[in-house]
């Protein structure tokens, strides 16, 4: 089993989340995996850092950690032009540590260039035309492509790793699995259904199978739990929710009837290991193997430590 980290660059600057990364290396996590947002979800949140910036950073001051994206629409506010070569270098000056992570995106993020955000099987028609070209680009030599949305025109990535980045899909249903399955090296997920993974390997799919597992650690469970009310209660509305909503405003209105107690249900919150390690449990059961700590509590400090000294054995076990 390996366990990663979940770098919130809503809630952090980069700075910050640079720095996070290093004591992630410290602590023993095997990996580190940062979201590819434009805004946060929520404007309490406060951040919202390039997260290629980042990710070269911390690339440079680790020399263990892997890295993902968690995850980057390579078809939307990003041709996959671009993205296939920012994740060729970074695999580059990674020493090869790089995942890279995508999914078919957010209008939270992908509206901000002003090209409207498309329907579901749109998004897939895209997205899968995206992960065509960056495959093409990674061929080498010179490439151009011609697709129902997008288009290259006689581009070449000069700088191409010994060893290609891997493609982890994100995943919801039975389209995006076909995507996984044909044109990714992997799987992502944010929820613990047997069924994504048994479709996925059903489909021919072997590769690593990434899913996050909502924490908030706090001495106290009452405040990890209000910490995690505070910044991340957007999660509770669903993903057709967060897929379709524009900007921090419309995440604020659509949860303002979540209350602390729903956010509990949601989040393993407080101090017990056990508490984690069960909210673990069944991402584990459904055939995840690599599993990604997204710790909402107030102090990221504390649950690095917490991580360290109790957690990361328990969690192991479950592989």
């Amino acid at each position: 089993m390996q366990i990663g980290y979940k770098l919130v660059a809503e809630g952090f600057g980069p700075q910050e989340l640079i720095r996070q990364a290093v004591r992630a290396e410290e602590a023993g996590f095997d990996f580190v995996e940062i979201s590819d947002h434009y805004h946060p979800w929520l404007d309490d949140q406060g951040h919202s850092p390039f997260a290629w910036t980042v990710l070269g950073a911390i690339a440079a001051k680790t020399t263990r950690l892997r890295l993902a994206t968690g995850v980057t629409c390579p078809s939307g506010r990003y041709h996959p032009a671009i993205i296939a070569q920012a994740a060729a270098t970074l695999a580059i000056v990674s020493d090869n540590r790089f995942t890279l992570g995508v999914g078919a995106g957010e209008r939270l993020n992908e509206h901000v260039v002003g090209q409207g955000f498309p329907s579901v099987r749109g998004r897939h028609e895209r997205f899968r035309e995206a992960l065509e070209i960056i495959r093409l680009l990674w061929q080498g030599g010179y490439q151009s492509y011609e697709g129902k949305h997008l288009q290259l025109e006689d581009a070449r990535v000069f700088d191409l790793p010994d060893r290609l980045p891997e493609i982890a899909v994100a995943v919801s249903g039975p389209a995006s699995v076909k995507i996984a399955t044909e044109l990714g090296d992997g799987l992502f997920a944010t929820e613990p259904k047997a069924e994504l993974v048994e479709a996925y390997t059903a489909g021919g799919g072997t590769g690593p199978r990434y899913a996050e597992v909502p924490v908030a650690w706090a001495p106290d469970a009452d405040a990890a739990a209000q910490a995690a009310w505070t910044t991340s209660r957007w999660a509770v509305t669903g993903w057709k929710v967060m897929a379709e909503l524009p900007n921090p405003v419309n995440f604020e209105a659509a949860s303002a009837t979540v209350t602390v107690d729903d956010v509990r249900k949601q989040f393993a919150c407080g101090p017990d290991p056990e508490t984690h390690v069960e909210a673990a449990k069944p991402y584990a059961e459904a055939g995840f193997d690599h599993l990604v700590l997204m710790n909402a509590g107030p102090d990221p400090d504390g649950f690095l430590d917490f991580f360290t000294k109790e957690l990361q054995p328990r969690l192991r076990s479950l592989g």
